[in-house]
């Protein structure tokens, strides 16, 4: 026979409505990754009371404020007691409130949106006004991981025609701030990701600020791969901005390179990604919808866009980033959003850094004229510069590439990094010295031949097992790239780890997979870019 524990402070069960049962806040330490999630003791009053269930939506009110949750009933007060709310870190920051405050939760009411949820799971066409109140609900909050993963799901096993795909876009824009900065053209530079390394970002933002046109970069940190934009630009500067700062510097220097995250731009993209990359699903309709959105309330007017091709890249042949680029400027013409598209060589990684640091050290060595600087990157950076240059009605067409290289070697470049560096608080940083994590192991070729193929997804992934990106020196540092010959034993790149358990799982997935194929020169795989 067994006893249930009852907590101390239990109360019994009542009959009156929540509202005379203000709770007391309880931050819980747990990061929930863009999830709201309140905590409620099983044995509090009103969790027998109001019939809450786990994993329902409740409401939660304080300081008159009030979110939405996913509420978890737990058995331990050692979690929350059971006259407290418990919130996770995500929640908690929402109310704006400390620890100890009065709050007040409720059933929340069912998202207006579900029946166009269902009717999108049954396999049918949606119009503007189905998406908008999807989206509306989902930037609410109203929607369960359940919810969410069944949009997500539903919208990538039946394919999004490509009106589907503009008003999804353009309700996922339309929730959330919206920059205007109140000229033409604004520009930007986006690519649709997975290459390692390929840090052109931090290249053509300086080259095109200094050019004078505006170009305020927000970009996204790693999720899935070992560094984005914004962890990089970290290592140099800070890139969490408050928007009158924000808006402050642009003005003053024409550009910036911080994270998007304090923005609130297209607020409902961030919670679908949250569903979207542990499922490793990224349809072609919610991709467009996604960086379409963002560019869109970040206040760009012109946007050249990088898809890469390659045998690990995301787009795999011609045809499909054909299909791709159809796509989305059919968007871009519906949105008003000038669209430059560039198919471009996706084979290998850009660069030779993979992870904050490595990749900092390879930007400033090109900005620098450095001539060890990576000229895979340096190329690339000018080409996409010269592109969104040309935006500019007083550049001739073609003449942009050159235009951007005359402002790189000059130092033009160079000193506009230098000062959105400093506007953005500067860190301390040597490219020459770069402070790499403690511990490295080299893999090395195990046969003598030509370099005919990097597989990006293995090099990013021993990257990552290194701890990169949340480790700023940690990655891998490229020795060999497409095309080299090497004899058996050369190097063909360092791992560099701060723990010994980081550096043993990268060890042993280069063991298994080292990601290089070593072969004969005319095996190297070929593709028809446009650079």
């Amino acid at each position: 026979m067994s006893a249930k524990h009852t907590a101390p402070d239990a109360t019994p069960p009542s009959s009156a409505p929540a509202e005379e049962f203000p709770l007391v806040l309880k931050r819980v330490a747990i990061d929930t990754w863009r999830e709201n999630v309140a905590y409620l003791h099983r044995d509090c009053a009103l969790y027998r009371a109001e019939g809450f269930q786990a994993l329902a939506k409740v409401e939660v009110r304080a300081n008159g404020r009030r979110i939405l949750a996913t509420l978890n009933v737990v058995d331990d007060t050692g979690i929350v007691g059971c006259k407290e709310i418990g919130l996770s870190e995500d929640a908690f920051a929402q109310l704006g409130v400390h620890d100890g405050h009065a709050a007040r939760i409720s059933q929340a009411p069912l998202a207006s949106s579900i029946p166009a949820l269902r009717r999108k799971i049954a396999g049918e066409r949606l119009d503007r006004d189905d998406f908008g109140a999807i989206v509306h609900d989902i930037a609410g909050h109203r929607y369960s991981k359940i919810e969410l993963t069944a949009f997500v799901v539903a919208c990538n096993q039946g394919e999004l025609d490509r009106e589907e795909v503009y008003y999804l876009t353009d309700a996922m824009a339309s929730v959330g701030q919206r920059l205007d900065w109140h000229e033409r053209p604004v520009v930007d530079k986006h690519c649709i990701g997975g290459i390692p390394g390929n840090r052109t970002s931090m290249l053509v933002v300086p080259i095109v600020a200094a050019h004078g046109m505006l170009c305020p970069k927000t970009s996204s940190r790693a999720i899935t791969s070992p560094a984005g934009t914004a962890d990089t630009m970290e290592v140099l500067a800070n890139v969490e901005l408050p928007m009158g700062h924000l808006s402050d510097l642009v003005r003053a220097h024409r550009g910036c390179l911080a994270w998007g995250g304090t923005a609130a731009l297209s607020p409902a993209d961030d919670v679908l990604i949250s569903v979207e990359r542990p499922l490793s699903v990224d349809s072609a309709g919610q991709m467009v919808a996604s960086i379409l959105s963002k560019k869109i309330a970040a206040g760009s007017t012109h946007l050249v866009l990088d898809i890469p091709v390659g045998p690990t890249a995301k787009v795999r042949s011609m045809p499909e980033a054909q299909k791709l680029r159809r796509l989305f400027q059919y968007v871009a013409s519906q949105i008003n959003l000038t669209l430059d598209v560039v198919i471009t060589d996706g084979r290998q990684p850009i660069g030779r850094g993979i992870g904050p640091v490595l990749e900092a050290r390879d930007v400033m060595q090109v900005l620098e004229n450095d001539p060890a600087a990576p000229n895979d990157l340096r190329q690339k950076a000018l080409r996409l510069a010269g592109r969104m240059l040309e935006f500019d009605p007083d550049v001739r067409g073609g003449d942009g590439f050159a235009i951007a290289r005359d402002i790189l070697e000059s130092g033009r470049a160079l000193a506009k990094m230098d000062a959105i560096i400093q506007a953005q608080g500067a860190k301390p940083f040597d490219h020459h010295a770069p402070q790499v994590a403690r511990q490295h192991f080299e893999v090395v070729a195990s046969a003598a031949g030509t370099v005919v193929g990097i597989d990006n997804l293995q090099i990013a992934r021993i990257a990552r097992l290194a701890g990169a990106p949340k480790v700023q020196g940690a990655g891998v540092d490229l020795c060999a790239k497409l095309g080299d010959v090497v004899r058996s034993g050369q190097p063909l790149y360092r791992v560099y780890a701060d723990y010994a358990s980081d550096l043993d799982f990268a060890r042993r997935a280069s063991a298994e997979d080292t990601g290089y194929v070593i072969g004969a020169a005319d095996a190297m795989p070929h593709v028809f870019v446009e650079f």
